[in-house]
């Protein structure tokens, strides 16, 4: 089911859609707008809507990729942003993507995936990252209790997962999170071990 990208285009269609804010997170936005180099080569995997793309793309970074497997919120973005670059949207599954980044952004994407495909996130990340490169973002320190997405975790869940193949900067509960996820969102910034 999650791994199908008709279900995701399901939920898109009949709006159920709750990990989807409308905006882009406050915690994103704030990491954004500290980085300084505009030529980091981003990539937004399960962007859906893409919000954090769009805003990545308005401050000047011109070598954000957003890549999903559904089709209809890549068409959403398109049309919110007729302008963004097409060699820049990629639909394709994560899992066979193929590629090299500065950074990857995490944002709900992880909470979509089952437990038993967890190692291999940690690991596509890595493998798709730069020397140096890095992953950022959010992920929930909360279970949810759904036999579907979203996919909560503990932290501890989350060190035994990461701690292999990323060096651990920033592992913290976010202090910005949105009001309705304040305390149970963990600011990730980890960086590739090599």
């Amino acid at each position: 089911m999650e791994q199908d990208p008709k279900y995701w285009e399901r939920q898109y269609q009949n709006e159920k859609v709750g990990w989807d804010i409308g905006y882009i997170s406050t915690p994103l936005k704030t990491y954004f707008d500290q980085l300084q180099n505009k030529e980091l080569k981003i990539l937004v995997p399960g962007a859906g809507n893409a919000y954090e793309v769009e805003y990545l793309y308005m401050k000047g970074f011109r070598q954000v990729y957003l890549l999903d497997f559904a089709r209809l919120p890549v068409h959403n973005f398109q049309e919110r942003l007729p302008d963004f670059p097409a060699k820049n949207l990629i639909v394709k599954n994560f899992w066979k993507h193929e590629g090299q980044y500065d950074l990857i952004v995490e944002q709900t994407f992880f909470s979509s995936i089952p437990r038993r495909l967890r190692n291999a996130y940690a690991l596509k990340t890595h493998e798709l990252l730069n020397r140096n490169g890095k992953l950022a973002g959010l992920l929930f320190n909360h279970e949810f209790g759904f036999d579907k997405p979203p996919f909560g975790g503990t932290e501890e869940e989350y060190i035994r997962l990461f701690k292999p193949f990323f060096r651990f900067i920033h592992f913290k509960t976010a202090y910005n999170s949105i009001k309705p996820r304040t305390g149970r969102e963990i600011f990730i910034l980890l960086e590739k071990k090599i």
